[in-house]
């Protein structure tokens, strides 16, 4: 393992350490004091791991790696299970881009046209983020793939069995999800986007997270963190919700893959050439799953970190105008082969739009095509931590293999 012991320890009385990685960056009160909790519970293996990209999250703390023994929390990966990245390298560069002045705002406004992005409103006015005609294919995959399981799944929540998730199959969301054309330090054109389960997804993660309080509930078991409600290993729930998680991290992939496709058929479209890509990296950075740690079976919980594990490819993306990087992971295992997603919020989406200017934010963005309004000062790069003070922070976890900056980002 490369570098040397980069953490900080911070012993929890009457739980395990939680070991953090922050050096050169601020982890605030908040999310200390979720950590702390987390730390607490009587079935969480050895410690608790803090990114250097941690922040207070709902649920529990973001940028926080943990294994349990014989219990799941649902609200600890949240209710956008499977969220993370994507990422492919293109035999495209930057000259192909940019020897029309129009290449990039058009690329832009083909991959919007091609992809579903921003708020869903059940098909409602403004409703921008889902199909309104979901096209064959995608009706082919989520009837094939993941109608029958979806059903099963949810037979227990009413409001959880809607049937028009197909919908939401290859689209991108809303608030930090994003789509990028980016370049890297040898000016080969990379596509990299972020988005998860999006709305079944939600809907598994809002149903397990109550379902989870209101057992704690009869169990006559309180918490010092609601949101920390759990499913002891043998109660029906906890097998539930693992089959529903494992749906939703599956769906979560594909979706990424299907938006991948559709960012190089618009490429294609524009350019009018054939795309065609190498490197690809498809990664989760809100999930869980059984690992071997520390000399036991656990279940691993990631909520807001990526997996890796010794020569593992993964994405840290930097927030919109900064750079992002693509990793080698080193496989260190005080941080469960474990490093962080991204920059992580500085401040919460209040306070920068408080704090922010759509001058700040043109400003910021410059050089990069995309949304320069009001309505995305929330995700403006002051909101976020330094991605180069994250990235030192953990140079015992990754090293960097690419180094990329957007040239175009496409937010819903």
């Amino acid at each position: 393992m490369a570098g040397q012991p980069n953490y900080d320890v911070m012993e929890v009385p009457g739980g395990v350490p939680v070991f953090m990685w922050r050096r050169g960056v601020t982890i605030e009160d908040p999310a200390i004091e979720q950590l702390k909790n987390l730390a607490t519970l009587p079935f969480i293996h050895h410690h608790v791991a803090a990114m250097p990209d941690t922040h207070w999250g709902m649920g529990s703390t973001v940028g926080s790696v943990f294994g349990t023994l014989g219990a799941v929390i649902p609200a600890a990966v949240g209710v956008d299970i499977g969220c993370g990245m994507i990422a492919a390298r293109t035999e495209l560069t930057v000259a192909d881009l940019t020897k029309d002045p129009n290449t990039l705002a058009a690329i832009r406004k083909e991959i919007e046209r091609r992809i579903p992005m921003g708020r869903t409103n059940n098909g409602a006015e403004g409703d921008r983020g889902a199909w309104h005609n979901i096209p064959d294919g995608i009706k082919q995959i989520w009837e094939e793939s993941f109608q029958i399981d979806y059903e099963a799944i949810t037979e227990a929540d009413p409001q959880s069995s809607a049937r028009n998730h197909a919908r939401h199959l290859g689209t991108l969301g809303t608030g930090n999800h994003f789509i990028e054309i980016q370049r890297d330090q040898s000016d080969r054109i990379w596509i990299m986007l972020h988005s998860g389960s999006r709305g079944p997804g939600n809907k598994i993660g809002s149903y397990f997270t109550e379902l989870a309080k209101r057992q704690m509930e009869s169990y006559f078991i309180k918490l010092r963190e609601p949101d920390l409600a759990y499913f002891p290993h043998g109660v029906p729930e906890y097998a539930r919700y693992i089959r529903a998680l494992k749906w939703a991290q599956r769906f979560a992939f594909i979706n990424r893959q299907l938006m991948l496709e559709a960012v190089r058929n618009a490429l294609a479209a524009v350019l009018s050439t054939r795309i065609n890509l190498t490197e690809e990296i498809n990664t989760h950075h809100n999930y869980a799953q059984f690992e071997h740690h520390l000399g036991k079976d656990v279940l691993l919980t990631r909520k807001g970190a990526i997996s890796a594990k010794t020569g593992e490819m993964g994405i840290i993306p930097g927030s919109m105008g900064a750079k992002s990087y693509i990793v080698r992971g080193l496989g260190n295992p005080l941080s469960f082969n474990s490093c962080s997603h991204g920059a992580g919020r500085a401040m919460s989406r209040n306070e920068a739009k408080k704090r922010f200017t759509v001058e700040d934010h043109v400003k910021a963005t410059d050089g990069v095509e995309c949304r320069k309004d009001a309505d995305v000062i929330d995700e403006t790069p002051m909101a976020y931590k330094s991605i180069d003070a994250v990235i030192e922070a953990e140079k015992d976890l990754v090293e960097v293999v690419h180094t990329m900056k957007q040239l175009i980002c496409c937010k819903g």
